[in-house]
């Protein structure tokens, strides 16, 4: 059987109201569900029709930026040789961190621990995507995987707010320089 449709309105509702949480987490120490609904400009009631608890709406943003990771990396590489696509992805990787970490932060740890493994597969394989593509072409160190960027780039949720528009992006672009091959 097939889902009812959504009004257009409430779909636009739904996409505001994503859109207002993902900046609120990505830029407030505390995430309050009042200022989401304000950026959005719908009511508190409208915010909970479509997300009952604090914890769906975080979850439900933080699938998003997950899914929007995952299929960057090939729309990437169809448009990017592989290194300066693997860059790119890495870009993005600094902003989902910052959502992810506002994420983790404002939820309660069971709810933490199944978005982890929600986006730990999808990640690794759009991140094995680029990696292969760059071994291919040589300019990706063939002794690297997924796993081990993983790791290196876990370092993100390290960083402190005030430091994070200066050390981000600048220590995502020493792994992709050790990601190189040696000369």
């Amino acid at each position: 059987m097939n889902e009812p449709r959504r009004r257009a309105d409430a779909t636009e509702n739904r996409v505001r109201i994503l859109q207002a949480a993902r900046e609120v987490i990505a830029n407030a120490d505390e995430v309050r569900l009042n200022e989401i609904a304000k950026r959005a400009g719908v009511g508190q009631g409208t915010l909970y029709r479509h997300f009952p608890t604090r914890e769906a709406l975080l979850a439900e943003v933080y699938r998003n930026d997950v899914d929007a990771l995952v299929s960057d990396a090939p729309a990437l590489l169809a448009e990017h040789a592989p290194l300066p696509a693997l860059a790119r992805w890495l870009d993005r990787v600094a902003e989902y961190a910052k959502v992810k970490r506002g994420v983790f932060a404002a939820v309660e740890v069971g709810v933490w621990r199944d978005l982890s493994a929600h986006s730990l597969g999808p990640i690794g394989e759009a991140l094995t995507l680029l990696l292969d593509a760059g071994k291919a072409d040589d300019v990706i160190r063939p002794d690297v995987d997924a796993r081990d960027v993983i790791l290196l780039i876990g370092y993100l949720t390290r960083l402190e707010p005030e430091e994070w528009d200066a050390r981000a992006h600048h220590l995502l672009e020493v792994i992709l320089n050790g990601l190189r091959p040696h000369t």
